[in-house]
Formats: C-alpha cells, sequence, structure tokens
C-alpha cells in the first residue's frame, strides 16, 4: 500500500516534520526553504493585524496584512513544488551513465533552481512590508518582527543556497561554470541578488535587536 502524500498544504505539522526528518529528500532543504517564508509571512501578517490605529497611515497595516496571507498560501504552494522538483533531481542522478542521465540531470537541476529562485524573489518581496511594521507597527511586537526576520533570512538563504548548488550541478552534465553563468544569466545574477538581501535582513534586524532584547549587555 502507497505512503499518503505528504504536503505543507493538505498535512500536519507533525506529518511534515516526520517527512522531513527521512532519509528521502522529499521534502528537504528547498521545501524547508518555502516552510520558513510561510512562517515569516505569518508573523508578518499577525503583526500587521495588531498594528491598525486612528492615526493617518493610510492604511498600510491592512494592505500589508493582504499581502502577507496570499505569500503564506503561496510559500506553501511552492514548498510542495519544491519537494517535487526534489524529488526528480534525485531521480536523474540515480540514472545510469550516459546521455539520457546527463539531461536529466540538466532538466533537473534547471528546474530545481528556477524554483528556488522563485521562492528566493518572493522572500525578497516580503522585506519591505517587514521594515515597514519594524518602523510603524505596533512596538509591542518587536520581538514579532525580529523572528519574522530570522525566518524571512532564512528563507533568502535558503533560497540562495539551493540556487547555487543546483547550477554547480550543472557540472554533473558535462557543463563548466562559465558556461552555466553565460547559458543561465538570470539564475547566476539570483545568487548575488539574494546575498544583498540577507545583507539587509541582518542590517535591518539590528537596528531593532535592541528593543527586541533589551536585556541584552549594551
Amino acid at each position: 500500500m502507497d505512503e499518503p502524500v505528504v504536503t505543507t498544504q493538505g498535512s500536519t505539522v507533525e506529518e511534515w516534520t516526520r517527512a522531513l526528518a527521512e532519509s528521502t529528500g522529499s521534502p528537504g532543504g528547498g521545501a524547508g526553504t518555502g516552510l520558513m517564508l510561510a512562517v515569516a509571512a505569518s508573523l508578518t501578517s499577525m503583526v500587521a493585524g495588531y498594528s491598525d490605529s486612528e492615526e493617518d497611515d493610510g492604511g498600510e497595516p491592512a494592505r500589508i496584512r493582504v499581502r502577507a496571507q496570499a505569500l503564506r498560501q503561496e510559500a506553501l504552494r511552492l514548498a510542495d513544488d519544491d519537494a517535487s522538483a526534489s524529488k526528480a533531481f534525485g531521480a536523474a542522478f540515480r540514472l545510469e551513465p550516459g546521455p539520457e542521465r546527463d539531461e536529466a540531470i540538466r532538466q533537473a537541476s534547471l528546474e530545481a533552481a528556477a524554483s528556488s529562485a522563485v521562492l528566493g524573489e518572493r522572500a525578497i518581496g516580503a522585506i519591505d512590508d517587514l521594515a515597514w511594521l519594524a518602523a510603524n507597527g505596533n512596538r509591542s511586537l518587536v520581538a514579532d518582527v525580529v523572528v519574522a526576520f530570522g525566518a524571512l533570512r532564512a528563507a533568502v538563504a535558503g533560497a540562495r543556497t539551493n540556487v547555487s548548488f543546483d547550477l554547480g550541478s550543472l557540472r554533473s552534465a558535462g557543463t563548466s561554470l562559465g558556461q552555466v553563468r553565460r547559458q543561465h544569466p538570470a539564475l547566476w545574477a539570483a545568487v548575488e541578488k539574494l546575498n544583498k538581501a540577507m545583507d539587509r535582513i541582518d542590517a535591518l534586524t539590528a537596528d531593532i535587536d535592541h528593543r527586541a532584547a533589551p536585556t541584552d549587555a549594551s
């Protein structure tokens, strides 16, 4: 009897993390990246919901909340997409050496890199809303903002590393890194873009961490 399919959208947290703990790779780190993005989006939504005020802020907290709720759902879907890509990636490397294996690795590597790049792009797009809440949101929830930044950084870091690794895997299909860079410039550039996003998140977190952890030695 086949095992039931485990997904971020249809399984419990216990079921999904149990599947993640198995030595199958699907779900794996890429799917975990999507889940971290969903956590960041969920916390962003929560903080935005507590940040409505009577001041004339143009209704920005409400708009942030709508965007964050949509991102949470998309992130879970992207996590499941990545789990599928991971399965194809592993299957390609299990093929017998030869042209068919090389082509399967090439295709699976590119699809996995593209999947991670989309996750990374969505994570980058979430930074501005969280930065707004850090500056203008309910100050009593600053610790939640810092946790959200941590989850968002994990998502960005995961996406960056997975894109880089998947592009590097093209060498197993006989392609040099120089060729990869020339043939797939957008995916190659995504790595540096994600590096810069991590730096921005670090700076934003540093700016407010003293508010979140006032007992730290100054």
